[in-house]
C-alpha cells in the first residue's frame, strides 16, 4: 500500500492525528456522503491511523477532504477508534492553527478566520496571529441546543441517576459524577469511563434522538461527567467525555463544552457573552462562552458557542505496512 503521512498535534492533550498524504481520492458530494463514503470503503485506513501499532485506543485522527460548502476554506473528516464523528472542538483548534502554519488561508494580523466545512456543518474558527506565528484559536459553533432537561433512569450499580443530554454537534448526555460515588482527583480514569459508558449504552437503548438538519446526526457520541459545578464561581468546572467506544478525551471536549454551555443557558445558569472556564480530567483547559442566540431549523431555539484553546505539533510520520505483517491493519487492546 502507499505510504500514509501524518502530522501529529494535540489541544489540551488530546491527539490529533491530520493525514496529509496516502489516502485515496474521495468522490464529491456532501460532507456526510464523503463520511459514508469513506466509512464504507477506506475504514481500514482508519484502523490502520488509529490502531495499534502506529496508534492507541485513544487515537483521533483528522482526514481533510474538498469542500462541498461554499466559502470553506477546507474540510474534514474526524476519525476515532469506533469510526467517524460529525464534530470535534478540540480538532477544529488544531486545524485553525494549522491552516495558518500551512498556507491554506493567509494570515493576518491579530485574528485570522478559518472556515472549516464539519460533518455538521461550517464552523467558524479565529485564529490569534502575532507576527506571522499562529497562536490561541476559537471557534463559533453550529446551533447547539438542549435535547432532554433533568431526565432520570435507573442505572444497574448506580441506581437512579438524573442526566441532560445536549447537542454541541454531537449529541452528549450529562451527568453529575457524584451521582456516582467519584470525585475529580481522588478517583481512577478507569471508574469515570465505568460509568460514563454505562450511562450511554443505557440511553442508546431508551432514548430516541432527533435532529432538525438530518437523520445522520441524530445519535448519542457519549457521556460527559461533570463536577457538579457551572463555573459561576469564577473557578473552572471540571468534566470528562467519554465517547465512542469508551475513548477517554484528554481535552476538556470543544463539541462537549458546546453542549454544556447549551443546556447551561437553557436553564439559566449562563447568561450571553459570560466566559466560563472548563477544565479537563489531565488539567487542560478551554474557555466559554454562549456567543449568540439562534434558531434550529424547526424553530426551537439554540446558542451558538464559542470556545477557545491552544493546540501544539508533537510530531511528523510516515506509516507503512508491510504485504507479511500479520497486525499490519492494527489492533487494540483494552
Amino acid at each position: 500500500m502507499q505510504a500514509l503521512s501524518v502530522i501529529d498535534m494535540h489541544t489540551g492533550g488530546e491527539p490529533v492525528r491530520i493525514v496529509t498524504a496516502g489516502y485515496p481520492a474521495v468522490p464529491p458530494g456532501t460532507i456526510l456522503e464523503k463520511r459514508a463514503w469513506v466509512r464504507d470503503n477506506l475504514d481500514h485506513l482508519r484502523r490502520i491511523l488509529m490502531f495499534e501499532p502506529r496508534g492507541h485506543y485513544d487515537m483521533y485522527g483528522a482526514l481533510l477532504v474538498e469542500p462541498d460548502l461554499p466559502g470553506a476554506d477546507l474540510a474534514v473528516l474526524f476519525m476515532h477508534n469506533e469510526g467517524y464523528s460529525t464534530m470535534c472542538g478540540h480538532a477544529v483548534i488544531a486545524l485553525g492553527r494549522y491552516a495558518v502554519d500551512q498556507g491554506i488561508v493567509v494570515a493576518k494580523e491579530p485574528l485570522t478566520t478559518v472556515n472549516i466545512e464539519c460533518p455538521c456543518g461550517m464552523v467558524v474558527a479565529s485564529v490569534e496571529v502575532t507576527k506571522g506565528k499562529a497562536g490561541a484559536v476559537s471557534f463559533e459553533s453550529m446551533p447547539a441546543f438542549l435535547f432532554a432537561r433533568n431526565a432520570e433512569t435507573d442505572l444497574a450499580g448506580y441506581g437512579a441517576v438524573a442526566f441532560d443530554v445536549a447537542y454541541g454537534g454531537a449529541f452528549y448526555a450529562l451527568a453529575d459524577c457524584r451521582q456516582f460515588g467519584l470525585e475529580f482527583g481522588r478517583d481512577r480514569a478507569r471508574d469515570f469511563v465505568d460509568a460514563a459508558t454505562a450511562l450511554t449504552e443505557k440511553l442508546k437503548a431508551e432514548l430516541p434522538l432527533s435532529h432538525p438538519d438530518s437523520a445522520d446526526l441524530a445519535f448519542l457520541y457519549g457521556t460527559i461527567l461533570d463536577d457538579g459545578g457551572d463555573g459561576s464561581d469564577g473557578l473552572p468546572t471540571k468534566n470528562v467525555c467519554v465517547f465512542a467506544d469508551a475513548e477517554v478525551d484528554r481535552s476538556p471536549t470543544g463539541s462537549g463544552v458546546t453542549a454544556r454551555l447549551a443546556a447551561m443557558h437553557a436553564k439559566g445558569l449562563v447568561a450571553e457573552g459570560e466566559t466560563r472556564l472548563f477544565e479537563s480530567i489531565v488539567g487542560s483547559q478551554f474557555t466559554g462562552q454562549v456567543a449568540r442566540q439562534a434558531k434550529l431549523a424547526d424553530g426551537n431555539p439554540a446558542i451558538v458557542a464559542r470556545v477557545g484553546g491552544r493546540a501544539f505539533y508533537s510530531g511528523k510520520a510516515e506509516f507503512r505496512v508491510e504485504s507479511d505483517d500479520p497486525l499490519g491493519g492494527g489492533f487494540l487492546v483494552r
